[in-house]
């Protein structure tokens, strides 16, 4: 029985003595200033190693300004006058289309004027099929500039244009 008092009491002093509101141990302030100097110092090691063994050069003021683009060309295409489908025959709807490609360099110009008529072909397919609808919003007229740039890009392939833009558009 004094055997069990004894434990007893010894559970009451452990529980109690977290009770009574005395600390947990924390890690000292020395410690933890200790190890953050040495991640960073651990960091700044595997990142200096990096870039020498790797060839790579940091980020200096005359990498930031980044790469000089080269100079764009741009192609007018003829106007385009298409008129859409219609469902249930609901009434005539036009669209009315000024179309401007970018190219990467003014060569590529050379080269696609042969093929216009091409071009032309499968602007004219791909519109007539249109509903006014289909070009509701802006994200219709970013679907529409999508397939187009993808239409002028089969058509002329193996060359590519970076985009097709739109002078006018207009649907009456």
């Amino acid at each position: 029985m004094a055997a069990k008092a004894t434990t007893a009491a010894a559970e009451a002093d452990e529980a109690g003595g977290e009770q009574e509101g005395q600390p947990k141990r924390k890690l000292p302030l020395k410690l933890i200033i200790i190890a953050a100097a040495a991640l960073m110092g651990v960091v700044g090691v595997g990142t200096g190693g990096y870039f020498v063994f790797s060839g790579k050069k940091a980020a200096g003021p005359e990498q930031a300004a980044g790469p000089v683009a080269k100079p764009v060309a741009f192609l007018d295409m003829p106007d385009l006058l298409v008129n859409l489908a219609s469902p249930g025959g609901e009434g005539k709807h036009y669209l009315k289309l000024k179309i401007v490609l970018e190219v990467p360099d003014q060569a590529l110009i050379l080269q696609i004027q042969p093929l216009m008529p091409r071009v032309m072909d499968a602007f004219q397919t791909y519109l007539r099929e249109l509903r006014p609808s289909d070009l509701e919003g802006s994200a219709g007229l970013y679907r529409l500039k999508e397939e187009l740039t993808r239409r002028v890009n089969a058509a002329i392939e193996p060359a590519r244009i970076n985009a097709v833009l739109f002078k006018e558009l207009l649907v009456q």
